[in-house]
């Protein structure tokens, strides 16, 4: 269980494998497991995968109070610096994609290419009420927070294949949220990266989801605008993380982008 040391405290990570380096950014209320551990046997079969946790996951320590996306784009680069020698490869799903793109676009030579996941690059209203809906459900009630995530976090398709048991099963999963949940939502409510975009030199891919609830896929379009020379794949009939459940056809596209 290794950490490395920044300025307000220690990032825990996960490292596996051998090989160029890769780095993977989760999103809000998860974790370098709970994001990525149907990935990572997979990808690292040949790279060095760095995963770490962001401030409110894992063991990630920082000294309290409001996080700001700057403070986990450094958090980002403490890991990847303790973990491998670089330049690495660098993947960031939904609110990890700001932090991915926000270390490319700061640390230019750390970043060979850059792969956002569901993410996005400016607050619309409905994205402003989508977190704000979160931060009121989970302070007044962990259950209805759990079903409103699972209805809005996956497609129909995914849903309805768990079944009723495989429902139950996920709403009793104490794994998640991360306890620093709420500290993440704070961060998510207030990023604006218009301004980071158009200075990201990173061969750029962008991957979003049509049926994605959480975040849209016009968030994955605004980076698409955003970043010069990126490229866009939209993928029919997902949402936000029927990937995590079924990550194959995911694996497939992000080795495809590597190589």
């Amino acid at each position: 269980m290794p950490y490395a040391d920044h300025p307000d405290g220690s990032v825990h990570y996960e490292v596996e494998g051998t090989g160029p380096g890769l780095a993977l950014v989760h999103g809000v209320g998860g974790s370098a497991e709970g994001a990525f551990g149907t990935v990572v046997k997979a990808l690292a079969r040949d790279r060095t995968v760095v995963r770490p946790n962001l401030s409110g996951s894992g063991g990630t320590t920082d000294g309290g109070g409001p996080l700001s996306l700057t403070q986990l784009a450094e958090q980002t680069v403490s890991a990847i610096d303790d973990a491998v020698d670089g330049p690495v490869d660098l993947l960031g799903f939904s609110l990890g994609g700001a932090v991915a793109a926000t270390v490319a676009a700061n640390h230019p030579g750390l970043v060979n290419r850059l792969i956002l996941v569901g993410s996005w690059a400016y607050p619309d209203p409905r994205h402003r009420f989508y977190f704000e809906t979160w931060a009121k459900l989970l302070s007044a009630d962990l259950d209805l927070f759990r079903r409103f995530t699972t209805l809005t976090g996956f497609s129909p398709t995914a849903v309805n294949g768990w079944g009723h048991e495989g429902l139950a099963a996920s709403l009793d999963n104490h794994a998640w949220p991360e306890p620093g949940i709420s500290r993440q939502i704070e961060v998510a409510l207030g990023i604006d990266i218009r301004g980071l975009l158009p200075s990201i030199t990173a061969p750029t891919a962008v991957i979003g989801f049509s049926q994605d609830e959480m975040i849209p896929v016009e968030g994955s379009q605004q980076l698409h605008a955003g970043i010069p020379g990126s490229t866009l794949t939209e993928i029919e009939g997902q949402g936000h993380m029927d990937w995590i459940g079924d990550p194959d056809q995911m694996i497939a596209l992000i080795r495809g982008i590597l190589s």
